[in-house]
């Protein structure tokens, strides 16, 4: 097994829940399984080392916080994104996105006007609110305990799953990669990513394959540009284009027919009508591995519901363990996102090691609500990460763990990612690109 080393540091970040305890798990399954398939790709007899630094893995986990565009700060929660009282609890609401907030406003019957949203959902019960909009086609959770959580219908669907559900779509053939060398070794070197996803957990998957060598080329929707500080964030390493599935279609076949990795991130179903599921892609291109991210699970009375890490906290009980008797609370970071972001990379690491010997289409599948299952159950299963060695530190600030880089964004500061083993990469070979600026091809 691949050595690991951790280094404890005091005073990193914590919430009541195990979050830190979670965000080394996630980002030592990535390194392993980084290290495992660059050893393999590179004919070393063992894999390198890994190092998992709560320093940079608490700092990573907000990486959307400590971004910096010539100086600025972005904004990372519109004003109508929050909890707000209702006439019997708390719901949630996500209005980042301008035709979600349009929804919002649509089905509460209001003016984009704090005073007007809150007084009408102080008049609603939290149910009826979730589902008014919801049905309008915007984003609006009831805050649940974790015992009302677990009675509901999804929840018990969520937990008939495994964290990462894998399988195999075919026979294709064993895959034959071509070596790589070893400084740095790059384990997704020469590989076609197809990144299908939005913001947050999907793109830090793609971003960390792009880390990794992966040549990663998003593919956006022209009429839903994506909020820009974010995708500055997430885009470290990518190339940014925008492609109309309907009109485009045989560019995006012709992309297809040379990529070896598909990673989908819209709700269940919605790219289904352009042949993108796992099997139909599969049949077009045998031998892709197929990642799919969703926010509830492709299964159940929510399978089709869009959702975010924030809406998954309050639905799941999170907001309530990390709130107090007058407020709900959350995590100290995103890591719903963040973690489903890095156990998606390593799913899709091991799937492209698993295909060296085995061959066969691949996919694999997580959803932010099995993973807040696996962290308000205390993070189990962590039991084959144990350490070869550890070191104890403090952790005084994020410092160690940022760079900056100009780019045509201007002067970016930006978290360094936290996968990290021997004589991998430390920083992505370029910086992230104005939204759909590049051309719909591979390099």
């Amino acid at each position: 097994m691949t050595g690991i080393k951790f280094v404890v540091r005091e005073g990193a970040p914590q919430g009541r829940l195990p979050v830190l305890k979670l965000a080394r798990a996630c980002v030592a399954e990535c390194a392993l399984a980084a290290a495992g398939l660059g050893a393999r790709r590179a004919g070393l007899a063992g894999a390198p080392t890994v190092l998992v630094d709560d320093g940079a893995v608490a700092t990573a986990f907000l990486s959307e916080r400590h971004l910096l565009i010539n100086g600025r700060a972005p904004v990372n929660f519109a004003p109508l994104s929050r909890f707000w009282r209702t006439a019997d609890g708390w719901v949630r609401t996500h209005a980042n996105y301008p035709h979600h907030r349009a929804r919002l406003l649509d089905a509460l019957g209001v003016p984009e006007d704090t005073a007007a949203v809150e007084a009408a959902l102080a008049e609603r019960s939290a149910l009826d609110v979730e589902e008014a909009v919801y049905a309008a086609g915007g984003l609006a959770v009831a805050l649940r305990s974790p015992a009302q959580w677990a009675a509901h219908p999804q929840a018990a669907e969520v937990a008939k799953r495994p964290l990462v559900e894998r399988g195999r779509l075919d026979t294709a053939r064993v895959r034959a990669f071509a070596p790589v060398g070893t400084s740095p070794l790059l384990p997704a070197a020469g590989l076609r990513v197809l990144d299908l996803t939005r913001v947050l957990a999907g793109p830090v998957a793609t971003r960390t394959l792009a880390l990794l060598g992966a040549d990663v080329l998003r593919l956006d929707a022209p009429r839903l540009p994506e909020l820009p500080d974010q995708h500055a964030d997430t885009g470290l390493g990518k190339r940014s284009a925008t492609l109309d599935l309907a009109d485009d279609r045989q560019i995006f076949e012709e992309l297809l027919a040379a990529a070896d990795v598909v990673v989908t991130g819209y709700r269940p179903g919605a790219l289904d009508r352009f042949g993108l599921s796992a099997e139909a892609l599969a049949e077009r291109r045998p031998g892709v591995v197929v990642a799919q991210l969703s926010a509830w699970g492709a299964y159940g009375p929510w399978g089709a519901r869009r959702g975010f890490d924030s809406l998954v906290q309050a639905a799941t009980g999170i907001a309530v363990l990390e709130g107090s008797a007058q407020r709900p609370g959350a995590l100290p970071a995103q890591a719903l996102d963040h973690g489903t972001g890095y156990l998606l990379a390593a799913a899709v690491l091991r799937a492209l090691a698993e295909q060296s010997y085995e061959g066969g289409s691949r996919f694999v599948r997580l959803a932010l609500a099995r993973t807040a299952l696996w962290l308000t159950d205390g993070v189990d299963g962590t039991g084959d990460l144990a350490a070869e060695f550890t070191e104890s530190g403090s952790y005084d600030g994020p410092g160690p763990w940022l760079s900056e880089t100009d780019s045509a964004l201007g002067r970016l500061r930006y978290a360094l990612s936290p996968v990290s083993f021997e004589a991998g990469p430390v920083d992505w070979e370029r910086p992230p690109v104005p939204w759909g600026t590049d051309a719909a091809r591979w390099h």
